[in-house]
C-alpha cells in the first residue's frame, strides 16, 4: 500500500482493458499485483457475445445489428470503467474490424456513444498480447512452447523458445484465416456428419501443415520437448466440460491440464449433438451452441497435427496482456 503525503494509505491505480473480437466483447479491470510474478489483481470484468463479425465474410461490412449489439455492450463497459475510476484504458479490436470497410465509422460511433477510443491491432500484435497475458502459465521446463488462440474470425499460432531464466522468445507467429464464427456461417449449425467433420478438419490441417513443416514442431512434440497451451472460448468450454462444471469456475479452468484422449472424446460427443442439445448443455448454452462444434473441428485438427499427451487450457490472453503493458509502462516512468 502506498501512503499519501498526509500519511493516509492510497489505493493502487486501476487499469481497464477491452478486447473486442469477432464474437465477444470482453472487459477486464485490474490493479497491479505481485510484480515479481507479473501478476494483476482483477477487481471487475464483463463479457458478452455480440457477434460483431456476423456475415462480414459476405458483405465486408459490420452490419447495423452487429454495431448495435456491440455498442450496447460497450456502454456497460464504459459505466464499469468510470465507476471503478480507471487511470488508463486500452481498447483494441481484432479480426472483424481488420476486415470491415466501415470500421472507422464504427469506431467514431462508439467514441460518440461511450467515450471509448478503439484501435485495430494486427495479428502479430494480437499474438504478442496473448503471449504476455498467458506468460504466468508457461512454467514447465519444456524447451519449446506451442500456443494457439482460436478466435471468431482467425486462429493464431505462436511458436516459442522457453528458457527457465528468461522470458519466452518468439520464434514465429502465424495467423490462420479460420475461426469459429466464419466456419459456423459457412457450414450448418446442426450436428455434423462424419464426412463433413473430416472435410473441415482436413482443410484446417492444410493451413497448419506449412507452420509445422517450417519448424519441425511435430518431431519435437514426439520427443516430449513441447508444452502446448490453448486460449479461447473453445478451450475454456472444453475445460468446464472436462471438469463436469454446472456453473463456470474460472479458477479451476485457467491453467487446467487436459488429456488429449479426453479432448477427443468430448469433441466426438459434442459433434454428435444437435443444436438444441448443445443449447441446453450447461457448459455451452444458446449463445455458443453453433460455435463450440466449430471450435471442436479446429481443436481436433490441432490435436491430430501435434499429438502430445496433455494440453493446458488458459482463461486469459489479450486483456491481461494489455493490462500488463499499461502497468509496466507506468512502473517504468514513476
Amino acid at each position: 500500500m502506498i501512503e499519501t503525503s498526509n500519511g493516509a494509505p492510497s489505493q493502487p491505480p486501476v487499469y481497464a482493458a477491452i478486447d473486442l473480437g469477432t464474437n465477444n466483447c470482453r472487459l477486464l479491470i485490474a490493479q497491479p499485483g505481485d510484480e515479481s510474478r507479473n501478476r494483476i489483481h482483477v477487481i471487475d470484468s464483463f463479457s458478452r457475445i455480440v457477434r460483431l463479425g456476423e456475415n462480414i465474410g459476405k458483405t465486408g461490412k459490420l452490419s447495423d445489428a452487429a454495431v448495435k449489439r456491440a455498442t450496447e455492450a460497450l456502454k456497460v463497459c464504459a459505466y464499469k470503467i468510470k465507476s471503478r475510476g480507471a487511470l488508463q484504458t486500452r481498447a483494441i479490436a481484432t479480426e472483424a474490424c481488420r476486415k470491415a470497410i466501415n470500421v472507422q465509422e464504427f469506431f467514431n460511433h462508439v467514441k460518440q456513444e461511450t467515450g471509448i477510443l478503439f484501435k485495430t491491432i494486427t495479428p502479430i500484435e494480437e499474438a504478442k498480447l496473448t503471449l504476455a497475458g498467458c506468460r504466468p502459465l508457461l512454467t514447465t521446463k519444456h524447451p519449446k512452447v506451442l500456443m494457439f488462440d482460436i478466435g471468431g474470425g482467425s486462429t493464431e499460432l505462436i511458436w516459442l523458445e522457453n528458457k527457465p531464466t528468461l522470458d519466452q522468445k518468439i520464434i514465429d507467429i502465424k495467423s490462420l484465416p479460420i475461426g469459429v464464427v466464419s466456419l459456423a456461417e459457412e457450414f450448418s449449425s446442426d450436428k455434423l456428419s462424419a464426412k463433413k467433420f473430416e472435410i473441415i478438419v482436413g482443410r484446417i490441417d492444410n493451413e497448419l501443415a506449412p507452420f509445422d513443416k517450417t519448424h519441425g514442431i511435430k518431431k519435437q512434440i514426439n520427443t516430449g520437448n513441447v508444452h502446448v497451451l490453448g486460449t479461447s472460448g473453445t478451450m475454456t468450454t472444453m475445460g468446464a466440460i472436462y471438469l463436469n462444471q454446472t456453473r463456470y469456475n474460472r479458477s479451476k479452468v485457467d491453467g487446467l491440464s487436459i488429456r488429449y484422449e479426453s479432448i477427443n472424446a468430448i469433441c466426438k460427443n459434442l459433434i454428435s449433438l444437435d443444436i438444441e442439445a448443445r443449447q441446453n448443455h450447461p457448459c455451452i448454452g444458446p449463445g455458443r451452441a453453433d460455435l463450440m462444434v466449430m471450435g471442436c473441428t479446429i481443436l481436433t485438427a490441432i490435436c491430430r497435427r501435434w499429438p502430445t499427451t496433455h494440453l493446458t487450457a488458459a482463461d486469459r490472453g489479450i486483456r491481461e496482456g494489455l493490462l500488463m503493458e499499461m502497468i509496466n509502462t507506468n512502473r517504468a516512468i514513476s
